[in-house]
């Protein structure tokens, strides 16, 4: 076992955890020394057990909130996934309007003749 001196509230407390979760540990410590911190410049010095539950409280309601945006958030992620789905299984059809075989003989015409004028200024511009 590991033992670490935390500090919470300004106060120290000696603590043991298991080998390699002292960073873990660490911040736990960290997140709940922010709450008793702000406790104790909110009401001044109080009991440590009375701290130590408000703080305990405080940090609790934020895990609250956060797992109620996580169950929004996955109920969000499965109704997209839903419309994915049907999306997928009946796929929007595109008629793509198909050209003219004139239109396509017209434009070859006019490609070809653009390269002549082009050659004959070449040429011209050679001279």
């Amino acid at each position: 076992m590991a033992e670490l001196r935390i500090t919470i509230g300004g106060r120290e407390f000696d603590v043991a955890c298991q080998e390699g979760e002292e960073r873990y540990l660490t911040a736990a410590a960290a997140m709940l020394d922010t709450e008793a911190q702000s406790l104790s410049q909110q009401l001044g010095r109080i009991p440590e057990a009375r701290m130590l539950l408000m703080a305990g409280l405080m940090l609790a309601d934020k895990a609250a909130g956060a797992e109620d945006n996580v169950r929004q958030l996955r109920a969000r992620v499965e109704e997209l996934e839903t419309q994915l789905a049907a999306a997928r299984a009946n796929p929007v059809k595109v008629e793509v309007p198909v050209l003219p075989a004139g239109v396509t003989e017209t434009l070859a015409e006019i490609a070809a003749r653009a390269e002549a004028m082009a050659d004959r200024v070449e040429e011209a511009a050679a001279s």
